[in-house]
């Protein structure tokens, strides 16, 4: 089997998440990761928060602490949500750490000696009623190409261009909010992205056809415009140093490298951190995922399209610089936004479910299977407490959950508490048997593709076919003159509860876990089904002892409809 290295974009240290974040890249990657995983595949899930920059400096100031000490608490705080939402990662680390210090700074270096950064003098925004230069997530201002008033200096999350400070219209200072803004000189590093332009050309190229059309895209729109020289250095306090042993005046002025210079690292430097962290008597081997890994490792990336350039164009282009055989993306899986009623989710403005908040009001399968379900791939998606309501009613409530309830409640009924005998399969159950098979096989196919909003139809499907069997047999009655027959239709839809509960792993793993420890299998080692195993349904054999599980999901009502709405906002945008 293949070695899966799997990351997502680092979410940003300064706040709890919200829906769109975690739909964009860390559910979508873990998903794959448990699929993959019980298949057989040897997976690594490497994930982190991202630590340095602009926002975590303010953030930290708003708060009254050290940035050390807020960054600790915020990772801290991001970790639990993500336990919550039963993120599987083999680790989740932390960009300040000093494994990416080193390896951060190694970069650095085997750029410089391959020539591919300069030291360069520029003109940057100086406050003087902040006494200090301001990087570009200092500034902010008016968007030159939307006009949207809140854009950084470094980038428009409105039209996601990539922006410097002086490109602004009415800049002003994110600390002090002056206007009082001047220009003056200072030095800082630049990476020669300019001189690598070709080289990301032909590595895009080899890799575009594979891609989601969403990723392939964006980078070819950007090598389109052409690759600039970007400065990668910054005026914090908080920040890898640049090494004073190759740069003695810039250390020496406290300058450090740039968050997004330093963050795509940060995926290598988590995994030396998962190594250092081995317990006694366990060697990990970081470097085997990262280094000269091209014929062992398949790499998947998993991120919403604001952080696409970012991952198919400038990383790479740092990779193809350092001139060492680093690990490359093989796949980005990219995905659009999640909006809120058709607007953006606002803190401020009370808008929007934040993750969180989410787990406070319904358990994380529930959030797990609608937001896969409803995944942004191909477009923009809306989240609507209407659909949210709609989908769980329908797909977990009545689909699944009423289906596992109603085969063990009835069969405990008639049949006491062990799965009944019966008689003989039939042409009913040869049938169940060759469609199971078959939407299984779909489902893999999807899954495999990384088509989640598929793979989720494909699994819903297979929820039904049970309902349609049972309402087709309908043992209640089947019972009044064929007790063995009605015997064999729960035992057969027992067995399709042990199907589900495997094959329903990767999108609610807590479900999955309760449809399971129903049955009292002394050794239920299966990881999935083959088709086969699908055809015959003969997992859970008769006298096997069971339980009831308390109701797997609950149906919303219109009272919780409106409550929701209430607290979180729900008004659909207009025009």
């Amino acid at each position: 089997m293949a070695r899966h290295l799997i990351t997502s974009a680092l979410p940003y240290i300064n706040g709890i998440k919200h829906l769109g974040n975690m739909v964009g890249s860390m559910l979508p990657a873990d998903v794959y990761a448990r699929y993959l995983r019980q298949r057989g595949h040897e997976v690594l899930y490497i994930c982190a928060t991202d630590e340095h920059g602009t926002p975590a400096e303010l953030a930290a100031k708003e708060q009254g602490l050290p940035v050390d000490a807020f960054c600790a608490q915020a990772h801290d705080a991001q970790k639990s949500v993500y336990d919550g939402f039963a993120l599987a990662f083999d680790y989740f680390g932390r960009s300040s750490s000093s494994q990416n210090v080193e390896i951060t700074q190694h970069f650095a270096r085997r750029l410089n000696e391959n020539g591919f950064i300069e030291e360069r003098a520029i003109r940057q925004v100086y406050s003087p009623a902040d006494g200090r230069f301001l990087p570009d997530r200092y500034v902010e201002g008016t968007c030159p190409h939307c006009g949207y008033d809140k854009a950084r200096g470094d980038q428009c999350e409105n039209c996601t261009r990539v922006l410097d400070p002086t490109d602004l219209i009415d800049p002003r200072s994110a600390i002090s909010g002056s206007t009082d803004l001047e220009v003056r000189e200072t030095k800082h590093l630049f990476l020669l992205q300019s001189r690598l332009q070709h080289e990301v050309e032909e590595w895009v190229a080899r890799h575009e056809e594979e891609w989601p059309q969403l990723a392939a895209s964006i980078a070819r729109k950007w090598l389109t415009e052409g690759l600039h020289d970007r400065a990668i250095t910054r005026d914090l306090d908080w920040g890898v140093p640049v090494p004073a042993d190759t740069w003695p005046d810039l250390a020496a002025e406290g300058k450090v490298f740039y968050v997004w210079f330093d963050a795509p690292i940060e995926y290598i430097a988590a995994t030396k951190e998962w190594a250092d962290s081995a317990p006694d008597g366990e060697t990990r081997d970081w470097k085997s995922w990262w280094y000269e890994a091209d014929d062992t490792v398949r790499y998947t990336e998993f991120m919403a399209k604001d952080n696409v350039p970012f991952h198919t164009v400038m990383f790479p282009a740092t990779e193809l610089g350092v001139r060492e055989p680093w690990k490359m993306v093989d796949y980005v899986k990219a995905f659009n936004w999640l909006t809120y009623y058709g607007g953006k989710f606002s803190t401020s403005q009370r808008r929007g479910v934040f993750t969180d908040q989410a787990l406070d009001v319904l358990p994380a399968d529930y959030w797990r299977y609608f937001l896969i379900a409803n995944a942004p791939e191909s477009d923009d998606s809306s989240f609507t407490w209407e659909h949210f309501t709609a989908t769980v009613n329908k797909d977990l409530a009545d689909t699944l959950g009423n289906f596992v309830n109603r085969v063990l409640s009835f069969s405990r009924k008639r049949f006491g508490e062990e799965v009944p005998a019966g008689g003989e399969p039939g042409e009913a159950e040869t049938r169940l048997g060759s469609e199971i098979a078959a939407l299984l096989a779909e489902y893999e196919s999807q899954m495999e593709a990384l088509q989640f909003r598929k793979a989720a139809a494909a699994l819903r499907a297979l929820w039904s076919a049970g309902n349609s069997y049972l309402e087709e047999k309908a043992p209640w009655l089947e019972i009044k003159t064929d007790k063995d027959g009605a015997a064999l239709t729960l035992r057969t839809a027992m067995n399709l509860i042990h199907l589900y509960a495997v094959v329903s792993e990767p999108f609610i793993p807590a479900t999955a876990a309760a449809m399971r420890q129903a049955f009292s299998l002394s050794d239920d080692t299966a990881t999935w089904v083959t088709a086969e195993e699908a055809r015959a349904l003969t997992a859970v054999a008769p006298g096997v002892p069971f339980t009831v599980p308390p109701v797997l999901f609950a149906k919303l009502t219109d009272e919780d409809l409106e409550t929701y709405k209430e607290r979180f906002g729900g008004e659909p945008q207009t025009a």
